[in-house]
């Protein structure tokens, strides 16, 4: 992630005005990236998702998610298209909560029902 890497700050990735959240499973993804780094990178990697954590609001996984959750899960079986679980689970939180799911790779979430997606570039 370049804002971890220091590249790019939350800052030039979201404007104050944005009403961002993420899903219960990209804090999940987030801190498993922290388990899995060796004991150099930990430290910062430990850091900055504490940061994104204490800075983000968490949307969790309700039952209004998973109703949308079913819907896209019978979408995929009808469509026989491969998606990953988590794109999935994302993609479910964004549909309950009308948000648009903002991703560098937006090909796992294309043709989704319902699903906006937006792939920006980080403001200089």
């Amino acid at each position: 992630m370049s804002a971890e890497r220091g590249r790019a700050g939350i800052a030039s990735l979201i404007d104050e005005s944005d009403d961002v959240t993420i899903a219960a499973v990209t804090a999940a993804e987030l801190l498993v990236g922290v388990q899995i780094a060796d004991s150099r990178r930990r430290p910062k990697r430990a850091a900055f998702v504490e940061a994104v954590l204490e800075t983000i609001p968490v949307d969790s996984y309700d039952i209004a998610v998973a109703r949308s959750h079913a819907l896209l899960l019978a979408d995929v079986h009808r469509s026989r298209r491969a998606r990953g679980a988590h794109d999935l689970l994302i993609a479910a939180t964004a549909l309950a909560n009308d948000r648009t799911v903002v991703t560098a790779d937006a090909s796992g979430f294309s043709e989704l029902p319902g699903i906006v997606v937006s792939a920006p570039t980080p403001r200089e």
